[in-house]
């Protein structure tokens, strides 16, 4: 087996609503495993996500879950989620960047960079960070 680089996203209350975003963007089927069906946590926090995982059509796989009570939950970080193919996968990574901006904050526009990429930085609605880069196809 070949070890694998996953993004594995933390979450207040709002796990399984971020995954089913990241599921309409991306396309693939999230699972979702509660801490209840672990006999875990309080009976009250039962619904909370324990472990959610997604797995795109294009390869991606991105996992999430929300913070217990108790536990300090995600306080933000430096990381962002880099989506990046060449001109051949223009009109895909578009897609993806209106979804995932829609409803955030987008800090660059998806536009011509001076390096002559389009690319693009934004903050989805769930807080997490994206950019997503184009190529020209020219050699750099």
């Amino acid at each position: 087996m070949t070890a694998r680089l996953n993004a594995y996203l933390g979450f207040i209350d709002t796990a399984r609503e971020a995954m089913e975003f990241y599921a309409s963007v991306f396309g693939g089927e999230p699972t979702f495993r509660t801490f209840a069906e672990f006999g875990m946590g309080d009976p009250a926090e039962g619904a909370k996500i324990m472990h959610s995982e997604l797995e795109t059509p294009s390869g991606f796989v991105l996992m999430c879950s929300d913070a217990p009570a108790g536990m300090a939950g995600p306080t933000g970080s430096s990381i962002s989620l880099c989506l990046n193919s060449g001109p051949e996968d223009d009109a895909e990574l578009r897609g993806y960047w209106d979804r995932l901006s829609d409803g955030g904050t987008v800090e660059e526009p998806l536009v011509t960079a001076p390096w002559g990429d389009t690319f693009g930085m934004c903050t989805d609605r769930f807080g997490t960070r994206w950019m997503v880069s184009i190529g020209t196809g020219q050699p750099g």
